[in-house]
């Protein structure tokens, strides 16, 4: 009995022994593969997945929609303060007729009255006939108006408004003139600034929900992503990896991931901005686009258009990267 007591007591220190060494050998195995997700980011987080492709998709679909809306506003707002610099330099003398008067040559006199008047850089009379072309969309044409009490129109362009007093120039003209009225046409001035600003104000709300869809997508991706590499994450949390490590690898992939879409979404757009300006240039110029010149002037978007697109690929890039990062850390927090 002695003996196999003895005999127990010796087999212990090896069944210890072997524990010890299988330990080992898992510690071995586990850091193994945590050099190699180190060495191989793409261990950690798998390039080209679906997942990973539908994300890079959405990311440059929003970009683009971000970049059309930046590229919508900075051409209303161009072309707001075109409308605006308009108004302030050219204002109208409207003659109406007068029995027993002669209106052309009143409306020539109204005409000289204003050219004479200091910061009045030219004022031209607009001939019956081009008065007529100015009714046609209403009357149509063919029509006789040499019967009609149609009011000759005066166009007058300011050098510099700011120093014409245009009070003083409308009683000049209305003591001079009889049936002469001016028209500075401020009241519209006030209009288009509101028109724009609340226009702009849309835009920037229309960025603000594209920046939010973003960062949704992102969020869900990740959690996606920790989900689908919950194994691989565990064994990084046992043998030491930190929280940091972790979201470092996540951020740079998402920061990739965000760089590819935010730049082709841009690319599109700026492509499409090149495109719309090279189509509709040509009508603008031949006279053909009047109305969308107007409104619109060569629809062309400037400078601020492209950098701005640009700027918005960088931004939503940092933003994924931002939100992959936050997400990473309060998924550990969770399931720590």
């Amino acid at each position: 009995m002695h003996g196999v007591s003895s005999s127990r007591k010796a087999a212990s220190p090896s069944t210890s022994e072997a524990s010890d060494r299988v330990r080992e050998f898992q510690a071995t195995a586990y850091r193994r593969q945590a050099r190699l997700a180190v060495r191989k980011p793409s261990q950690l987080i798998p390039e080209g997945t679906v997942a990973g492709n539908a994300l890079t998709l959405v990311v440059a679909i929003m970009c683009f929609l971000a970049c059309l809306t930046l590229g919508a506003v900075t051409l209303v707002r161009d072309a707001s303060r075109e409308w605006q610099g308009d108004i302030l330099r050219e204002i109208t003398i409207q003659v109406r007729p007068i029995e027993n008067l002669d209106t052309s040559a009143e409306a020539a006199k109204a005409a000289t009255v204003a050219r004479l008047f200091p910061g009045v850089a030219s004022a031209e009379v607009i001939s019956a006939g081009e008065s007529a072309a100015l009714l046609e969309p209403w009357l149509g044409t063919g029509l006789d108006l040499s019967d009609l009490p149609v009011p000759r129109l005066i166009v007058v362009r300011l050098s510099d408004a700011t120093q014409v007093d245009l009070a003083d120039l409308a009683g000049r003209i209305k003591s001079q003139v009889p049936g002469a009225t001016l028209d500075d046409h401020r009241a519209w001035t006030s209009r288009i600034e509101t028109m724009a600003s609340v226009t702009v104000f849309v835009g920037l709300s229309i960025l603000a929900l594209v920046f939010v869809a973003t960062v949704l997508s992102v969020v869900f991706a990740t959690r996606g992503a920790m989900a689908g590499n919950k194994d691989v994450v565990s064994v990084l949390h046992f043998v030491g990896a930190e929280d940091g490590y972790i979201a470092r690898e996540f951020q740079r992939h998402f920061l990739l991931l965000g760089l590819r879409g935010g730049l082709s979404g841009a690319a599109a757009a700026a492509f499409l901005f090149l495109l719309l300006g090279f189509v509709l240039g040509p009508s603008v110029d031949a006279g053909s686009g009047e109305q969308v010149s107007a409104l619109f002037g060569r629809f062309a978007v400037g400078p601020i258009g492209y950098f701005g697109a640009l700027g918005i690929a960088f931004l939503i890039a940092v933003m994924t990267a931002v939100t992959s990062r936050i997400t990473v850390y309060r998924y550990l927090a969770e399931t720590d």
